[in-house]
Parts: structure tokens; sequence; C-alpha cells
């Protein structure tokens, strides 16, 4: 069992290992020079408004389910593409459903409002 999952774990063991030294040496050696400005918060580079309770816009979610669609699409048809014909008519059927839940997506973010420009 350890020559099936030993490789993995020592994979995961020097990934930790060396994001801990990483992380222990940014804060040990890196220069603390925190100043009022540095320590207010921001949002994207310009000052915060309003408070923290306020819920974001549902264009905020709306861009975040198109982008999650649309990139879970490129990941599965791409594999799809390469096995098309030994998946057969099953393979087919099964694509088109996916398909179909994708265009249902589109058409609900197309309704809602997400791919407008706004300036």
């Amino acid at each position: 069992m350890f020559a099936t999952y030993g490789p993995m774990f020592m994979m995961l063991g020097v990934a930790a290992v060396v994001a801990s030294l990483f992380w222990l040496g940014a804060s040990t050696l890196g220069k603390k020079n925190p100043t009022a400005d540095k320590m207010k918060p921001f949002e994207c580079g310009s000052e915060s408004s309003g408070g923290r309770h306020v819920k974001l816009s549902v264009k905020f979610y709306l861009t975040a389910i198109l982008f999650v669609v649309f990139d879970i699409e490129s990941v599965f048809i791409y594999p799809w593409a390469v096995r098309f014909r030994a998946l057969g008519w099953t393979g087919m059927a099964e694509m088109f459903s996916f398909l179909a839940v994708i265009v249902v997506a589109l058409v609900y973010v197309w309704r809602k409002g997400a791919l407008e420009w706004e300036s």
C-alpha cells in the first residue's frame, strides 16, 4: 500500500515543507513597516465604502457563476472530443445533455443581465 500512496504523500510533505519555509522566511526576514496608510482597509486599490454587513450585488454572483459554468464546460469538452469515437452514441447523448444544461445556465445569466457591460 505504501508503494501506491507513498509518492503522493511524499509530494504533499515536500510541498508543505517548502510552503512553510517560504512563509517562515517571509515573516521573519521581510521588512515590517506598518504605517497608518498601510493598515487601512481597501478594496481593489481604492477606499472601501459602505459597511461590512452590506451584501454584494447579484451581478457579482452571476459573473462568478458564468465563469464557473464556462470553465467546467471547457474542461469537460476537451477529453470528450479526444475520446469521441470510442464513446459512441451514448457519449454523444451525454454530451448533448451536458451542453443543454450549459445553455440553460447561459440563458439564465443572459436574462439576468450578467453579460451587460457597465461603466
